[in-house]
């Protein structure tokens, strides 16, 4: 299986439970990994035959900085499943960092993998 990866994305957006929260935009740093098979890809050298990563991250910004979820695992599947959707990706794994949201820990989140490999 070829990995196709995003790493260190960074978007602000409204995400949380306290009233704060709700007002203000943090940041939340994305890793990207999507099954693909690049075979085509590095046959041709044309990006028309392999996944945009370009793309992916557009749609995901978009996503990400649109939404006002309450919980990061709301984010993380809606994020997954537009992956899903809108490319030709069969597996996907994403993690989520909320940075900053425990005092005392440099990193909170969470990591989910959806498709099959």
């Amino acid at each position: 299986m070829d990995i196709i990866f995003l790493g260190g994305l960074e978007i602000e957006t409204i995400i949380g439970i306290f009233d704060w929260e709700r007002e203000t935009k943090q940041k939340i740093i994305l890793d990207i990994e999507m099954a693909f098979d690049i075979k085509k890809a590095a046959q041709s050298d044309n990006i028309e035959d392999t996944l945009d990563y370009k793309a992916v991250s557009k749609s995901v910004i978009q996503i990400v900085e649109n939404s006002s979820f309450f919980l990061v695992e709301k984010l993380a599947e809606e994020i997954t499943q537009l992956i899903l959707n809108d490319f030709d990706v069969s597996w996907v794994k994403l993690t989520l960092n909320k940075k900053g949201a425990i005092r005392g820990a440099s990193d909170v989140g969470i990591i989910i993998e959806r498709g099959g490999k």
